[in-house]
C-alpha cells in the first residue's frame, strides 16, 4: 500500500531490504520464530541467506549464526509522507487543531449513542472550546491511554509507560551497508535492539535503545548510554569507527507494559486496535501502544479502522 502511494505521489522512498542478524543460538531460534510467523501473513516475504552470500553482499556485517532477510522492507521520507497525508486530509474537508489539549470527553446519550462532546483547550491562549462528533478515533499516541480513561470506569483505566529511544548519528563513510541491519529479537528487551538504519541520502543512524522514563516530554538524548550502544553496534558491525558515533536525537514510544511484563512476555501488548463499539461505546476506536512502525503501517491501520466503524 505505502509503496504504491509513494510512487503515485512522488514521495521519496526506497526499497532496500532488511537483514535481521543472529549472533547466538538463542537469537537464531528467534529468527526461526519470526520466519514462521511471517509465513502466516500476506505480502511479508522473508528468507534465510547463507553466511557466504552475506559476506559477499555486506562484507562489513557480522552474523555468527544466521541472517533472515526481509526483501520488501524499505524507508520513506517521513516528513514528506506526513505532509502528503495532512494535505490530502485538508483538501477533502478536514480541519486540524494544533496545540490543543483534550480536557474532557462526554458521551451524548448512552455511551455515545448520540455522539461525543469533546472539550479542548488552546495551549497558548487557554481558551476552551467544545465540538461534537459521531465518531472518535483515539490515535493520541503518548496520550492515548489518558483519552481512553476519559470514557471508561475507573476499574478499566489503563496505564501508559514511556520508553525513550536514543539515536546516534554516524559521520564516516566506512563501514557502509546497503541494507537496514537489525539484531535478532531478544525476549525481555522491550524493543528491537539498537539497529542500523539508513535515510534517503544513505546516511547511517544507530538506534533506538530502550530507556524507561516517567516524563513523555524527556526528549534530550542521554549521552551516557553511548558506550552501551557502541557495545551493541560492534556485535554486528565490528569495524565501526567509534569516534564517528555522536548523540543525535531521541523519541518516546508508548508502551502498555514495562519491565516485568516485557521480560516475561506475559501481559505485554502493543499495536492494540480496540473496537470500543463492540464494548458498547458507539463510534469509538482506540489505537493503543502504536509505536514504530506505526507511521509506515498507517494506511493499513486506517483501512482496519474504517472497516470497524463503517
Amino acid at each position: 500500500m505505502l509503496y504504491a502511494l509513494c510512487a503515485k505521489y512522488d514521495i521519496p522512498h526506497k526499497n532496500m531490504g532488511k537483514w535481521i542478524v543472529a549472533q547466538t543460538e538463542q537469537q537464531y531460534e528467534e529468527l526461526i520464530k519470526v520466519h514462521k510467523f511471517t509465513k502466516t501473513l500476506e505480502d511479508v516475504p522473508t528468507h534465510f541467506i547463507s553466511l557466504e552470500q552475506a559476506a559477499k553482499e555486506e562484507p562489513y556485517v557480522r552474523a555468527r549464526k544466521g541472517i533472515l532477510e526481509s526483501s520488501t522492507t524499505g524507508i520513506v521520507d517521513s516528513h514528506s509522507y506526513m505532509q502528503f497525508l495532512h494535505g490530502d486530509f485538508t483538501e477533502k474537508g478536514g480541519d486540524t487543531a494544533l496545540n490543543s489539549n483534550v480536557i474532557a470527553i462526554t458521551p451524548l446519550g448512552d455511551k455515545g449513542s448520540s455522539g461525543w462532546e469533546i472539550l479542548v483547550r488552546d495551549k497558548a491562549s487557554g481558551e476552551e472550546n467544545t465540538f461534537t462528533s459521531e465518531t472518535v478515533i483515539n490515535s493520541a499516541g503518548l496520550g492515548a491511554c489518558d483519552v481512553h480513561n476519559m470514557i471508561v470506569p475507573q476499574e478499566q483505566h489503563l496505564k501508559q509507560y514511556y520508553a525513550k529511544g536514543n539515536y546516534f548519528s554516524y559521520s564516516p563513510r566506512v563501514p557502509m551497508t546497503k541494507h537496514l541491519i537489525y539484531p535478532a529479537p531478544e525476549p525481555g528487551l522491550g524493543g528491537l535492539g539498537t539497529h542500523l538504519t539508513l535515510d534517503i541520502a544513505g546516511r547511517i543512524r544507530f538506534g533506538p535503545d530502550v530507556e524507561w522514563v516517567d516524563d513523555p516530554h524527556d526528549l534530550k538524548v542521554n549521552s551516557s548510554r553511548l558506550p552501551e550502544a557502541i557495545e551493541q553496534i560492534r556485535k554486528f558491525l565490528p569495524d565501526v569507527k567509534v569516534e564517528g558515533i555522536q548523540p543525535d536525537y531521541a523519541g518516546i514510544r508508548p508502551k502498555l507494559g514495562r519491565l516485568s511484563a516485557v521480560g516475561s512476555g506475559k501481559g505485554f501488548q502493543d499495536f492494540v486496535i480496540r473496537d470500543m463499539c463492540a464494548e458498547g461505546y458507539e463510534g469509538w476506536v482506540d489505537l493503543l501502544g502504536i509505536e514504530s512502525p506505526g507511521l509506515t503501517s498507517s494506511l493499513a491501520i486506517a483501512g482496519l479502522v474504517e472497516r470497524l466503524l463503517y
